[in-house]
């Protein structure tokens, strides 16, 4: 009986470990929880509005990672009929499930930062 225990939590931490790896894959990089968040907080952006929003990051690399976004589903890109034709950038209903993790990540920035300054 002890065995099976055993074997059922190796199991159950094989396939947790391989979630967090495949998750940490999607989500990996300097700059992809600062767009989500960004575009949690304002809806649907344009590319220059992400771009002025998200600090630092270059025009190369922010449209290199919305592409690895809307093939992972967190994002929808939207071709507006318009003349220039404008392109919209809007989180997905999927995207929004990382809304807790993103506050959360917030949360416990602040959290560091203010415990590293009371030193």
């Amino acid at each position: 009986m002890k065995k099976q225990s055993v074997l059922n939590t190796t199991q159950i931490c094989k396939v947790r470990i391989q979630a967090i790896k495949e998750a940490m894959e999607i989500l990996s990089g300097k700059w992809k929880f600062h767009i989500l968040g960004t575009l949690l907080q304002g809806d649907k952006l344009r590319f220059m509005d992400l771009l002025r929003e998200v600090e630092g990051i270059a025009p190369k690399m922010l449209s290199k990672e919305l592409q690895d976004m809307e093939v992972n589903q967190l994002i929808s890109r939207n071709v507006c009929n318009t003349k220039p034709v404008t392109v919209e950038y809007e989180i997905t209903e999927y995207g929004k499930t990382l809304k807790p993790i993103i506050d959360e990540i917030a949360n416990w920035g602040i959290a560091y930062r203010t415990s590293m300054f009371k030193k």
